[in-house]
């Protein structure tokens, strides 16, 4: 294994003891969710897949190495810190050699989660293809990662300010299985409700965790497993619909592009919400860790 992927102490002999590990992203940590929200929802996270039976296993760049576990003293290092950079498939190898703090999206969590041997992750909402993007080209990385790598991936759905119905076309070019946890229904992140369908449907961990391990013998790279935000915190898309719309012409008026745009519209979105959305955003997050760790001790037997 390359010296520069650190597996903390109690991932090391998590895996080679065949217990199940659930990768998590840190990019939420430091770019997805306000300070003291962050470190909070990540160390929420941590407990759920605890809870679940799993030992999480936070992923991180820090001071040239690519840290798979981090402390919560590293977790809440990333939440503060002004200077951490969002790192992406593109971005590893330059935030490495330089030695600076990265955050991991969704595709490099899981790209560094399979060199690692851990073969399930949680995250809130899939990148995507954004609105606009038939011509701006702006398609997340997450995307085609996850067609890449043999990682299933638990979310609720993707981002709703990106285009959907695009995502889960770029999503079936790609070969990528959108199933269904208990529901028929692409989540729309803060709402349950979408209008579109997924490719297929499982109703329960056990059948999630066959069709992952189906997917990976075959070679075929990743598995998008999608659940609906809690009932009690979820939002109503037309009222989404709206705060969407204001928060795109903001970004628009004030020249907001590339990376920054995501974290830009979901500070807004949350702000025009009056909070609602921030609270399904975090619901949502613990919920979907909670998830995954049932699936990753359906796919590796507790030793």
């Amino acid at each position: 294994m390359s010296d520069v992927l650190v597996l903390g102490k109690e991932i090391r002999r998590a895996l080679a003891a065949g217990r199940p590990v659930v990768a998590l992203e840190s990019t939420v940590i430091a770019h997805g969710l306000p300070h003291p929200h962050n470190v909070d929802t990540a160390l929420a996270m941590e407990a759920a897949v605890r809870d679940g039976g799993a030992v999480p296993a936070t992923i991180g760049l820090i001071d040239g190495k690519a840290v798979i576990g981090l402390s919560e003293d590293e977790i809440r290092r990333m939440a503060s810190d002004d200077d951490v950079i969002k790192v992406s498939r593109r971005d590893l190898a330059a935030v490495l050699a330089t030695r600076a703090t990265g955050a991991t999206t969704v595709a490099a969590t899981i790209f560094l989660a399979a060199r690692a041997g851990i073969p399930m992750m949680a995250t809130g909402g899939l990148g995507g293809v954004h609105r606009g993007g038939e011509t701006s080209l702006d398609v997340s990385a997450d995307l085609y990662e996850l067609a890449r790598v043999p990682v299933g991936v638990v979310c609720a759905g993707a981002k709703a300010i990106l285009d959907l119905p695009r995502t889960l076309e770029v999503l079936e070019t790609l070969g990528v299985p959108v199933v269904g946890f208990q529901t028929s229904e692409f989540p729309a992140f803060y709402s349950r409700e979408s209008g579109l369908e997924t490719s297929h449907t499982v109703a329960n961990t056990e059948e999630a965790a066959r069709l992952i391990e189906a997917q990976t013998a075959l070679g075929l790279g990743g598995v998008l497993i999608v659940q609906p935000p809690p009932a009690q915190q979820a939002i109503a898309k037309p009222d989404v619909e709206t705060w969407i719309a204001s928060a795109l012409e903001e970004a628009a008026a004030a020249g907001v592009t590339g990376g920054a745009v995501t974290p830009f519209l979901l500070e807004r979105v949350s702000a025009l919400s009056e909070g609602r959305a921030l609270s399904a955003n975090v619901a949502l997050l613990v919920e979907n860790a909670r998830l995954a760790a049932a699936i990753a001790g359906a796919l590796v037997p507790v030793a």
